[in-house]
C-alpha cells in the first residue's frame, strides 16, 4: 500500500479517535456549529497532515481535508438524531475516508520528505494497524452493540471493558504478525475462564449474550485486521 495513503489514514484516526476528548464531542453535540471545539478539531486534522508528511507541499491535501472535514462534521451535528447516531457515525467515517482516498489519488506526487525508517511503507502500515485496533475499534464495537446493553447495571471499574478489549486486540495483533496463531486460542480460553465466574454469578442470559457478542466482535476484528496487514505486507 502507498505510504502517502497510510499517512493520511493515520492522521485521520489520530485526529478523530485519539486527540478528540469526549468533552469535545459532548460540547459539539450540545451547541453544534457554535462550538469552538469543532473548529479546533478541524484545525488539528490539518496540522496532523503537515506533521506526518513533514512537508508544506501537501497544503492542497491538508486544505481539502480540513474543509471537507468541517462540512461532514457540521452536517452530522445538524442532522443526526438520537436514533440515527449509529448510522451517522459510519456515514461520517465513510465520507472522511472517501475524501482521503480522493486526495491521495488526485494530488500525491511523491515529493514528501522522509527520514530513515519512515521511508518504509511497512512501518507505517504496522503503526496504522496497531492504532486501528485500540480506540477506533473500541468505539466501533460500542456503536455496534449499544442496543444490546442489559437494562440492569453491573458493577465494574470505569472503562475497564474498553481497556481490556484494547489490550486483547493488541495481543492478537502481535500474535498474528509473529505467526503465533495458537496463542490467540489460549488468549480466548484465558478470557473465558476469567469471565465464567462473573457470568455464572450474574445468571443473566442477556448479560452472557452481551459479553459474548462483544468478545467475538473484538476477536474477529482483531484477527481480520491482523491478517489483512500481514497479507498486504507479504
Amino acid at each position: 500500500m502507498e505510504i502517502a495513503l497510510i499517512k493520511l489514514l493515520l492522521a485521520h484516526i489520530l485526529g478523530d479517535f485519539f486527540l478528540q476528548p469526549n468533552s469535545w464531542v459532548t460540547e459539539k453535540e450540545r451547541i453544534k456549529l457554535k462550538s469552538a471545539k469543532l473548529y479546533l478539531h478541524v484545525a488539528l486534522h490539518v496540522a496532523l497532515v503537515f506533521i506526518l508528511f513533514f512537508s508544506l507541499e501537501v497544503w492542497k491535501q491538508a486544505l481539502i481535508i480540513g474543509v471537507t472535514h468541517y462540512a461532514i462534521d457540521a452536517a452530522k451535528l445538524l442532522f443526526q438524531k438520537t436514533k440515527t447516531k449509529r448510522i451517522w457515525f459510519f456515514a461520517d467515517q465513510a465520507l472522511h475516508i472517501a475524501v482521503i482516498v480522493a486526495c491521495w489519488l488526485g494530488f500525491y506526487d511523491g515529493t514528501t520528505i522522509d527520514l530513515g525508517f519512515a521511508q518504509n511503507p511497512k512501518v507505517w502500515l504496522y503503526i496504522f494497524g496497531g492504532l486501528l485496533l485500540t480506540s477506533p475499534t473500541a468505539i466501533i464495537i460500542k456503536v455496534l452493540i449499544n442496543r444490546f446493553i442489559p437494562s440492569k447495571g453491573t458493577i465494574s471499574l470505569q472503562n475497564a471493558g474498553k481497556f481490556i478489549g484494547i489490550l486483547e486486540r493488541l495481543l492478537i495483533y502481535i500474535f498474528v504478525l509473529t505467526n503465533h496463531l495458537e496463542a490467540v486460542g489460549f488468549l480466548l480460553a484465558a478470557k473465558s475462564i476469567f469471565r465464567f465466574g462473573d457470568l455464572k454469578e450474574g445468571s443473566e442470559l442477556k448479560l452472557t449474550e452481551y459479553v459474548l457478542i462483544g468478545t467475538l466482535l473484538s476477536f474477529g476484528i482483531a484477527v481480520a485486521v491482523s491478517l489483512g496487514i500481514t497479507f498486504i505486507n507479504s
